[in-house]
Protein backbone atom coordinates (compact mmCIF):
# COMPACT_ATOMS: atom_id res chain seq x y z
CA UNK A 1 0.00 0.00 0.00
CA UNK A 2 2.56 2.63 0.69
CA UNK A 3 4.89 1.59 -2.18
CA UNK A 4 1.76 2.38 -4.15
CA UNK A 5 1.19 5.53 -2.48
CA UNK A 6 4.38 6.74 -2.95
CA UNK A 7 3.90 7.36 -6.40
CA UNK A 8 1.39 9.84 -5.44
CA UNK A 9 4.19 11.52 -3.50
CA UNK A 10 5.81 11.85 -6.88
CA UNK A 11 3.20 13.08 -9.51
CA UNK A 12 1.42 15.25 -6.27
CA UNK A 13 5.51 16.79 -6.22
CA UNK A 14 5.30 17.66 -10.27
CA UNK A 15 1.90 19.02 -9.83
CA UNK A 16 2.30 21.10 -7.03
CA UNK A 17 5.66 22.60 -8.96
CA UNK A 18 3.35 23.44 -12.27
CA UNK A 19 0.36 24.41 -10.00
CA UNK A 20 2.12 27.00 -7.23
CA UNK A 21 4.98 28.36 -9.22
CA UNK A 22 4.17 28.37 -13.40
CA UNK A 23 2.24 32.17 -13.03
CA UNK A 24 4.62 32.87 -10.41
CA UNK A 25 7.55 32.26 -12.83
CA UNK A 26 6.13 33.54 -15.97
CA UNK A 27 3.90 36.75 -14.88
CA UNK A 28 6.33 38.10 -12.29
CA UNK A 29 5.62 41.64 -10.24
CA UNK A 30 7.67 44.43 -9.79
CA UNK A 31 9.01 42.71 -6.64
CA UNK A 32 10.39 39.21 -8.07
CA UNK A 33 11.60 41.26 -11.35
CA UNK A 34 13.79 43.50 -8.78
CA UNK A 35 15.27 40.60 -7.47
CA UNK A 36 16.56 39.10 -10.86
CA UNK A 37 13.50 37.04 -12.80
CA UNK A 38 13.57 37.91 -16.06
CA UNK A 39 10.43 38.26 -18.01
CA UNK A 40 9.97 35.44 -20.85
CA UNK A 41 6.39 35.77 -22.25
CA UNK A 42 4.44 39.15 -23.26
CA UNK A 43 2.66 40.47 -20.01
CA UNK A 44 -0.79 41.84 -19.73
CA UNK A 45 -3.97 41.15 -21.34
CA UNK A 46 -2.49 40.48 -25.16
CA UNK A 47 -4.99 37.67 -26.07
CA UNK A 48 -7.87 39.22 -27.68
CA UNK A 49 -7.59 42.28 -25.32
CA UNK A 50 -8.96 40.04 -22.24
CA UNK A 51 -6.39 37.27 -21.27
CA UNK A 52 -3.20 37.04 -20.54
CA UNK A 53 -0.64 34.75 -22.58
CA UNK A 54 -0.23 32.61 -19.13
CA UNK A 55 -4.00 32.36 -18.36
CA UNK A 56 -4.84 31.62 -22.15
CA UNK A 57 -2.51 28.86 -21.99
CA UNK A 58 -3.34 27.37 -19.26
CA UNK A 59 -6.87 27.23 -19.31
CA UNK A 60 -6.85 25.53 -22.91
CA UNK A 61 -4.46 23.08 -21.96
CA UNK A 62 -7.07 22.49 -18.86
CA UNK A 63 -9.78 22.15 -21.43
CA UNK A 64 -7.59 20.23 -23.45
CA UNK A 65 -6.51 18.01 -20.80
CA UNK A 66 -10.18 16.80 -19.66
CA UNK A 67 -11.03 15.14 -23.06
CA UNK A 68 -7.73 13.33 -23.38
CA UNK A 69 -8.58 11.43 -20.02
CA UNK A 70 -11.76 9.15 -21.24
CA UNK A 71 -9.20 8.13 -24.42
CA UNK A 72 -6.58 7.32 -21.84
CA UNK A 73 -9.21 5.68 -19.51
CA UNK A 74 -9.97 3.69 -22.84
CA UNK A 75 -6.54 2.72 -23.77
CA UNK A 76 -5.87 1.31 -20.87
CA UNK A 77 -8.89 -0.81 -19.92
CA UNK A 78 -8.16 -2.43 -23.18
CA UNK A 79 -4.58 -2.82 -22.60
CA UNK A 80 -3.80 -6.38 -22.99
CA UNK A 81 -0.06 -6.42 -21.33
CA UNK A 82 1.27 -9.34 -20.26
CA UNK A 83 2.50 -7.42 -16.99
CA UNK A 84 -1.22 -5.61 -16.49
CA UNK A 85 -3.36 -3.11 -17.47
CA UNK A 86 -2.16 -0.21 -15.77
CA UNK A 87 1.67 -0.84 -14.46
CA UNK A 88 3.09 -0.79 -18.07
CA UNK A 89 1.44 3.06 -18.25
CA UNK A 90 3.23 3.80 -15.08
CA UNK A 91 6.41 2.87 -16.19
CA UNK A 92 6.24 4.59 -19.92
CA UNK A 93 4.76 7.71 -18.82
CA UNK A 94 7.03 8.62 -15.48
CA UNK A 95 9.97 9.91 -17.32
CA UNK A 96 8.31 12.03 -19.87
CA UNK A 97 6.30 13.25 -17.36
CA UNK A 98 9.69 14.11 -15.36
CA UNK A 99 11.04 16.10 -18.42
CA UNK A 100 8.73 17.77 -19.43
CA UNK A 101 7.31 19.10 -16.15
CA UNK A 102 11.36 20.99 -15.93
CA UNK A 103 11.24 21.91 -19.60
CA UNK A 104 8.29 23.89 -19.12
CA UNK A 105 10.39 26.29 -16.89
CA UNK A 106 13.23 26.12 -19.57
CA UNK A 107 12.84 29.42 -22.25
CA UNK A 108 14.50 29.05 -25.41
CA UNK A 109 15.17 33.06 -25.26
CA UNK A 110 16.27 34.68 -22.46
CA UNK A 111 14.24 37.66 -23.20
CA UNK A 112 10.76 38.41 -23.78
CA UNK A 113 9.44 36.99 -26.58
CA UNK A 114 6.57 35.19 -28.35
CA UNK A 115 8.81 31.96 -29.20
CA UNK A 116 8.54 31.52 -25.26
CA UNK A 117 5.35 31.40 -25.60
CA UNK A 118 5.01 29.32 -28.16
CA UNK A 119 7.30 26.88 -25.98
CA UNK A 120 5.72 26.99 -22.62
CA UNK A 121 1.82 26.07 -25.19
CA UNK A 122 3.89 22.96 -26.35
CA UNK A 123 5.51 21.60 -23.18
CA UNK A 124 2.24 22.39 -20.62
CA UNK A 125 0.32 20.55 -23.10
CA UNK A 126 2.55 17.59 -23.04
CA UNK A 127 2.91 18.05 -19.26
CA UNK A 128 -0.87 18.02 -18.93
CA UNK A 129 -1.19 15.00 -21.44
CA UNK A 130 1.83 13.19 -19.14
CA UNK A 131 -0.03 13.29 -15.94
CA UNK A 132 -2.87 11.45 -17.61
CA UNK A 133 -1.17 8.62 -18.75
CA UNK A 134 0.16 8.27 -15.42
CA UNK A 135 -2.55 9.22 -13.07
CA UNK A 136 -5.72 7.51 -14.94
CA UNK A 137 -4.17 4.29 -14.68
CA UNK A 138 -2.91 4.86 -11.12
CA UNK A 139 -5.93 5.76 -10.09
CA UNK A 140 -7.65 3.15 -11.64
CA UNK A 141 -5.38 1.00 -9.53
CA UNK A 142 -7.11 1.85 -6.18
CA UNK A 143 -10.30 0.00 -7.20
CA UNK A 144 -8.56 -3.16 -8.31
CA UNK A 145 -5.77 -3.40 -5.68
CA UNK A 146 -8.64 -2.89 -2.85
CA UNK A 147 -10.45 -6.17 -3.15
CA UNK A 148 -13.47 -4.69 -0.76
CA UNK A 149 -14.63 -1.31 0.69
CA UNK A 150 -12.23 -1.38 3.45
CA UNK A 151 -9.25 -2.20 1.63
CA UNK A 152 -10.00 0.78 -0.99
CA UNK A 153 -10.60 3.40 1.90
CA UNK A 154 -7.56 2.62 3.37
CA UNK A 155 -5.53 2.90 0.18
CA UNK A 156 -7.24 6.33 -0.70
CA UNK A 157 -6.46 7.36 3.44
CA UNK A 158 -2.96 6.41 2.24
CA UNK A 159 -2.26 7.91 -0.75
CA UNK A 160 -3.94 11.13 0.74
CA UNK A 161 -1.32 11.60 3.00
CA UNK A 162 1.53 10.91 0.28
CA UNK A 163 -0.30 13.76 -2.18
CA UNK A 164 -0.19 16.32 1.07
CA UNK A 165 3.36 15.54 1.28
CA UNK A 166 4.32 15.74 -2.54
CA UNK A 167 2.26 18.98 -2.47
CA UNK A 168 4.02 20.36 0.76
CA UNK A 169 7.69 19.87 -0.58
CA UNK A 170 6.56 21.84 -3.78
CA UNK A 171 5.67 24.51 -1.94
CA UNK A 172 9.07 24.75 -0.20
CA UNK A 173 10.69 25.21 -3.56
CA UNK A 174 11.93 28.72 -2.62
CA UNK A 175 13.77 27.85 0.27
CA UNK A 176 16.11 25.30 -2.05
CA UNK A 177 16.85 27.50 -4.96
CA UNK A 178 17.32 30.64 -2.64
CA UNK A 179 20.44 28.43 -1.64
CA UNK A 180 21.56 28.92 -5.30
CA UNK A 181 20.48 31.88 -6.01
CA UNK A 182 24.44 33.27 -4.79
CA UNK A 183 25.90 30.94 -7.57
CA UNK A 184 23.50 30.70 -10.40
CA UNK A 185 21.37 33.43 -11.01
CA UNK A 186 17.52 33.90 -9.70
CA UNK A 187 16.24 32.12 -13.14
CA UNK A 188 19.03 28.91 -13.33
CA UNK A 189 18.32 28.66 -9.49
CA UNK A 190 14.97 27.83 -10.00
CA UNK A 191 15.45 25.84 -13.16
CA UNK A 192 18.26 23.58 -11.17
CA UNK A 193 15.77 23.46 -7.99
CA UNK A 194 12.76 22.49 -9.90
CA UNK A 195 15.28 19.81 -11.49
CA UNK A 196 16.30 18.13 -8.33
CA UNK A 197 12.81 17.97 -7.10
CA UNK A 198 11.78 16.35 -10.39
CA UNK A 199 14.40 13.72 -10.28
CA UNK A 200 12.99 13.14 -6.98
CA UNK A 201 9.82 12.68 -8.32
CA UNK A 202 10.49 10.21 -11.16
CA UNK A 203 12.35 7.90 -8.65
CA UNK A 204 9.17 7.95 -6.55
CA UNK A 205 6.86 7.27 -9.25
CA UNK A 206 8.90 4.85 -10.69
CA UNK A 207 8.14 2.88 -7.11
CA UNK A 208 4.79 1.25 -7.67
CA UNK A 209 5.66 0.64 -11.26
CA UNK A 210 8.64 -1.33 -10.42
CA UNK A 211 7.73 -3.17 -6.99
CA UNK A 212 4.03 -3.79 -7.41
CA UNK A 213 3.26 -6.92 -9.57
CA UNK A 214 0.04 -6.09 -10.70
CA UNK A 215 -0.85 -9.41 -11.80
CA UNK A 216 -0.57 -10.88 -8.15
CA UNK A 217 -3.20 -8.37 -6.82
CA UNK A 218 -5.45 -7.71 -9.96
CA UNK A 219 -7.78 -10.23 -11.40
CA UNK A 220 -9.42 -8.66 -14.30
CA UNK A 221 -9.83 -8.55 -18.13
CA UNK A 222 -9.98 -6.47 -20.57
CA UNK A 223 -12.35 -4.62 -21.67
CA UNK A 224 -13.74 -4.95 -24.98
CA UNK A 225 -15.10 -1.79 -25.48
CA UNK A 226 -14.08 1.59 -27.90
CA UNK A 227 -13.84 4.62 -26.15
CA UNK A 228 -17.31 6.18 -26.47
CA UNK A 229 -19.21 3.04 -25.94
CA UNK A 230 -17.13 2.72 -22.44
CA UNK A 231 -18.12 6.34 -21.52
CA UNK A 232 -21.15 5.75 -22.35
CA UNK A 233 -21.72 2.64 -20.21
CA UNK A 234 -20.27 4.74 -17.75
CA UNK A 235 -22.91 7.42 -17.16
CA UNK A 236 -25.58 4.78 -17.31
CA UNK A 237 -24.49 3.97 -13.88
CA UNK A 238 -26.93 5.98 -11.96
CA UNK A 239 -24.97 5.65 -8.78
CA UNK A 240 -22.01 6.88 -10.34
CA UNK A 241 -24.57 9.74 -12.23
CA UNK A 242 -25.59 11.04 -8.68
CA UNK A 243 -21.98 11.24 -7.42
CA UNK A 244 -20.20 12.92 -10.40
CA UNK A 245 -23.04 15.24 -10.19
CA UNK A 246 -22.69 16.46 -6.95
CA UNK A 247 -18.65 16.00 -7.53
CA UNK A 248 -18.97 18.97 -10.38
CA UNK A 249 -21.06 21.05 -8.63
CA UNK A 250 -18.86 20.70 -5.41
CA UNK A 251 -15.44 21.26 -7.24
CA UNK A 252 -17.40 24.30 -8.74
CA UNK A 253 -18.02 25.88 -5.06
CA UNK A 254 -14.33 24.70 -3.67
CA UNK A 255 -12.86 26.30 -6.36
CA UNK A 256 -14.19 28.98 -6.18
CA UNK A 257 -13.26 29.22 -2.46
CA UNK A 258 -10.02 28.71 -3.10
CA UNK A 259 -9.35 31.38 -5.88
CA UNK A 260 -11.37 33.88 -3.42
CA UNK A 261 -9.23 33.03 -0.39
CA UNK A 262 -6.29 35.63 -0.92
CA UNK A 263 -9.12 38.22 -1.60
CA UNK A 264 -11.16 37.34 1.37
CA UNK A 265 -8.12 38.05 3.39
CA UNK A 266 -7.12 41.17 1.68
CA UNK A 267 -10.52 42.51 0.86
CA UNK A 268 -12.85 41.62 3.35
CA UNK A 269 -10.06 41.52 6.71
CA UNK A 270 -7.98 43.81 5.08
CA UNK A 271 -5.00 41.68 6.24
CA UNK A 272 -1.69 41.46 4.65
CA UNK A 273 -1.46 39.06 1.41
CA UNK A 274 1.15 37.21 3.99
CA UNK A 275 -1.96 36.23 6.25
CA UNK A 276 -3.29 34.09 2.93
CA UNK A 277 -0.36 31.53 3.43
CA UNK A 278 -0.60 31.41 7.32
CA UNK A 279 -3.91 30.13 6.66
CA UNK A 280 -3.44 28.09 3.86
CA UNK A 281 -0.93 25.96 5.71
CA UNK A 282 -3.02 26.60 8.88
CA UNK A 283 -5.97 24.73 7.35
CA UNK A 284 -3.61 21.59 5.41
CA UNK A 285 -1.96 21.08 8.92
CA UNK A 286 -5.21 20.53 10.49
CA UNK A 287 -6.94 18.65 7.91
CA UNK A 288 -3.95 16.36 8.08
CA UNK A 289 -5.29 15.60 11.60
CA UNK A 290 -8.43 14.57 10.72
CA UNK A 291 -7.25 11.92 7.99
CA UNK A 292 -7.40 9.21 10.56
CA UNK A 293 -10.29 9.94 12.18
CA UNK A 294 -12.17 9.88 9.06
CA UNK A 295 -11.05 6.65 8.17
CA UNK A 296 -12.39 5.57 11.29
CA UNK A 297 -16.00 6.83 11.26
CA UNK A 298 -16.07 6.30 7.65
CA UNK A 299 -15.80 2.55 8.36
CA UNK A 300 -18.17 2.75 11.55
CA UNK A 301 -21.14 5.27 10.06
CA UNK A 302 -20.27 5.27 5.94
CA UNK A 303 -18.73 7.41 3.85
CA UNK A 304 -22.11 8.85 2.31
CA UNK A 305 -22.91 10.34 6.27
CA UNK A 306 -20.01 11.80 6.18
CA UNK A 307 -19.56 13.20 3.02
CA UNK A 308 -23.33 14.84 3.68
CA UNK A 309 -21.55 16.25 7.24
CA UNK A 310 -18.56 17.57 4.87
CA UNK A 311 -21.43 19.05 2.85
CA UNK A 312 -23.02 20.44 5.39
CA UNK A 313 -19.97 22.40 7.05
CA UNK A 314 -18.47 23.84 3.77
CA UNK A 315 -21.39 25.35 3.17
CA UNK A 316 -21.79 27.05 6.65
CA UNK A 317 -17.89 27.72 6.16
CA UNK A 318 -18.78 29.60 3.02
CA UNK A 319 -21.46 31.64 4.50
CA UNK A 320 -19.15 32.43 7.34
CA UNK A 321 -16.99 33.70 4.31
CA UNK A 322 -19.35 35.94 3.06
CA UNK A 323 -19.56 38.09 5.99
CA UNK A 324 -15.88 38.75 7.35
CA UNK A 325 -15.17 41.84 8.09
CA UNK A 326 -18.77 42.82 8.08
CA UNK A 327 -20.65 44.49 11.09
CA UNK A 328 -21.86 40.85 11.75
CA UNK A 329 -18.33 39.38 13.22
CA UNK A 330 -17.03 42.69 14.38
CA UNK A 331 -16.88 41.49 18.06
CA UNK A 332 -14.11 38.91 16.58
CA UNK A 333 -10.65 40.03 15.13
CA UNK A 334 -9.98 40.18 12.13
CA UNK A 335 -7.24 37.76 12.08
CA UNK A 336 -9.21 35.32 14.53
CA UNK A 337 -12.35 35.40 11.75
CA UNK A 338 -9.79 33.90 8.90
CA UNK A 339 -8.58 31.36 12.40
CA UNK A 340 -11.72 30.24 12.41
CA UNK A 341 -12.72 30.23 8.92
CA UNK A 342 -9.80 27.72 8.29
CA UNK A 343 -10.40 25.25 11.06
CA UNK A 344 -13.71 24.95 10.34
CA UNK A 345 -12.68 24.58 6.56
CA UNK A 346 -9.96 21.80 7.32
CA UNK A 347 -12.35 19.13 8.56
CA UNK A 348 -13.98 18.96 5.74
CA UNK A 349 -11.05 19.38 3.78
CA UNK A 350 -9.95 15.81 4.89
CA UNK A 351 -13.64 14.23 4.32
CA UNK A 352 -12.91 15.12 0.33
CA UNK A 353 -9.33 14.42 0.27
CA UNK A 354 -10.33 11.05 1.05
CA UNK A 355 -13.54 9.59 0.57
CA UNK A 356 -14.34 10.57 -3.25
CA UNK A 357 -12.06 8.27 -4.41
CA UNK A 358 -12.77 5.32 -2.05
CA UNK A 359 -16.71 5.88 -3.32
CA UNK A 360 -15.61 6.13 -6.81
CA UNK A 361 -13.57 2.89 -6.26
CA UNK A 362 -16.40 1.22 -4.98
CA UNK A 363 -18.92 2.16 -7.93
CA UNK A 364 -16.20 0.98 -10.18
CA UNK A 365 -16.00 -2.57 -8.07
CA UNK A 366 -19.65 -2.75 -8.23
CA UNK A 367 -19.91 -1.89 -11.80
CA UNK A 368 -17.53 -4.67 -12.92
CA UNK A 369 -19.26 -7.38 -11.25
CA UNK A 370 -23.12 -6.04 -12.54
CA UNK A 371 -21.52 -5.62 -16.53
CA UNK A 372 -18.66 -8.05 -16.66
CA UNK A 373 -16.47 -5.42 -18.19
CA UNK A 374 -13.48 -4.35 -15.92
CA UNK A 375 -13.45 -0.36 -16.79
CA UNK A 376 -12.35 0.92 -13.90
CA UNK A 377 -10.56 3.61 -15.51
CA UNK A 378 -13.17 5.04 -17.37
CA UNK A 379 -14.99 5.80 -13.89
CA UNK A 380 -11.97 7.50 -12.73
CA UNK A 381 -11.36 9.74 -16.19
CA UNK A 382 -15.19 10.59 -16.10
CA UNK A 383 -14.85 11.80 -12.71
CA UNK A 384 -11.77 13.47 -13.36
CA UNK A 385 -13.61 15.31 -16.40
CA UNK A 386 -16.31 16.16 -14.14
CA UNK A 387 -13.73 17.63 -11.52
CA UNK A 388 -11.68 19.73 -14.58
CA UNK A 389 -15.24 21.36 -15.94
CA UNK A 390 -16.29 22.16 -12.61
CA UNK A 391 -12.82 24.42 -11.99
CA UNK A 392 -13.31 25.90 -15.32
CA UNK A 393 -16.91 26.99 -14.72
CA UNK A 394 -15.73 28.06 -11.37
CA UNK A 395 -13.20 30.25 -12.96
CA UNK A 396 -16.28 32.03 -15.14
CA UNK A 397 -18.01 31.97 -12.48
CA UNK A 398 -15.71 33.96 -10.21
CA UNK A 399 -14.11 36.04 -11.94
CA UNK A 400 -17.40 37.61 -13.25
CA UNK A 401 -19.07 37.67 -10.07
CA UNK A 402 -15.61 39.70 -8.00
CA UNK A 403 -16.01 42.69 -10.95
CA UNK A 404 -19.10 43.47 -8.94
CA UNK A 405 -18.74 46.61 -6.40
CA UNK A 406 -15.00 45.69 -6.42
CA UNK A 407 -13.83 48.66 -4.31
CA UNK A 408 -16.62 47.84 -1.28
CA UNK A 409 -15.87 44.02 -1.72
CA UNK A 410 -19.15 43.24 -2.35
CA UNK A 411 -18.25 40.83 -5.71
CA UNK A 412 -15.98 38.57 -3.58
CA UNK A 413 -18.72 38.30 -0.65
CA UNK A 414 -21.51 37.46 -3.35
CA UNK A 415 -18.71 34.78 -4.91
CA UNK A 416 -18.75 33.23 -0.95
CA UNK A 417 -22.49 33.29 -1.22
CA UNK A 418 -22.52 31.51 -4.79
CA UNK A 419 -20.11 29.05 -2.92
CA UNK A 420 -22.16 28.08 -0.30
CA UNK A 421 -25.70 27.67 -2.60
CA UNK A 422 -23.80 25.55 -4.91
CA UNK A 423 -22.10 23.11 -2.07
CA UNK A 424 -25.83 22.91 -0.51
CA UNK A 425 -26.76 21.87 -3.58
CA UNK A 426 -24.19 19.43 -4.02
CA UNK A 427 -24.99 17.53 -1.05
CA UNK A 428 -28.67 17.59 -1.74
CA UNK A 429 -27.51 16.38 -4.64
CA UNK A 430 -25.42 13.54 -3.20
CA UNK A 431 -28.34 12.64 -0.72
CA UNK A 432 -29.74 10.37 -3.41
CA UNK A 433 -26.73 8.37 -3.91
CA UNK A 434 -27.78 4.97 -2.60
CA UNK A 435 -24.10 3.35 -0.76
CA UNK A 436 -26.18 0.51 0.72
CA UNK A 437 -26.70 -1.33 -2.66
CA UNK A 438 -23.45 -0.32 -3.80
CA UNK A 439 -21.74 -1.98 -1.21
CA UNK A 440 -23.74 -5.06 -1.22
CA UNK A 441 -23.04 -5.59 -4.94
CA UNK A 442 -19.59 -4.65 -3.84
CA UNK A 443 -19.12 -7.34 -0.94
CA UNK A 444 -21.07 -9.81 -2.37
Amino acid sequence: MWAFATGQFGWALLSGIISNWLVYFYQPDAETIAQGQAVFVPQGLVILGIVTVVGGITAFARFFDAFVDPAVASLSDRSKSPRGRRIPFLQFAALPLAVVTVLVFWSPVNTTSWANAAFLFVTVIGYYIALTFYCTPYNALIAELGHDSKQQLNISTTISFTFIAGTAVAYVAPVIWGAFVPGLGRVNAIRVTFTILAAIAFVCMLVPALTIDEREYVDSKPTSEDTLTSLKETFRDREFVKFVSSDIVYWIAITMFQTGLPFFVTSLLKLPETSTTIYFVLMTGVSVLFYLPVNMFAGRVGKKRLMLVGFTIFTCAYVFAALLGSGALGAMPAMAQGVVLSVACAIPMAIFGILPQAVVANIAGASSKTTGEDRQGMFYAARTFAMKMGQSLSMLLFTGLSTIGAGSGFGYRAAAVCAAVLCGLGGVIFAFYDEKKVLAVLEA
